[in-house]
């Protein structure tokens, strides 16, 4: 397993976390560090996808919405929704990442972390998410 799926399982951990318990985001990612030894790496790109998240909640958030048809952030399994956030920041703000391996990523954690429907809903939303997606 890459380094970097790793930071988006660490990542995905930490908004899931402050999701079900109210708390920071951040907060959640340092007690996971302080527990880890000798990963580094992983720790420095799930404190970017956090920071990444957090820092453009409001527009990633926006999009997700716009673009998941009748289902509010709210109606949404917190565990897709911390999937979405962070494979949606990717897809727009990292040009690092090709937004096929950001996608695939996601459904991966969908997939392990949620439900066979919920892998289908992540695809279908963050491949309409890539294909209106532009440098912002």
């Amino acid at each position: 397993m890459s380094a970097r799926t790793k930071a988006r399982k660490r990542a995905l951990d930490a908004l899931y976390a402050a999701a079900l318990t109210g708390g920071s985001a951040s907060d959640q990612l340092k007690k996971a560090q302080l527990q880890g030894r000798d990963q580094e790496a992983i720790f420095d790109y799930a404190e970017t996808l956090v920071n990444g998240y957090l820092a453009n909640s409001q527009l990633i958030d926006a999009r997700i919405e716009s673009l998941s048809d009748t289902w509010t952030l709210d109606r949404m399994p917190n565990v897709d929704k911390s999937i979405l956030r962070l494979s949606a920041w990717e897809i727009l703000f990292n040009d690092e990442v090709p937004n096929e391996v950001a996608i695939s990523e996601a459904v991966a954690l969908a997939g392990e972390y949620s439900t066979d429907e919920s892998a289908k809903f992540v695809n279908g939303l963050l491949a309409r998410l890539a294909k209106g997606a532009v440098a912002l």
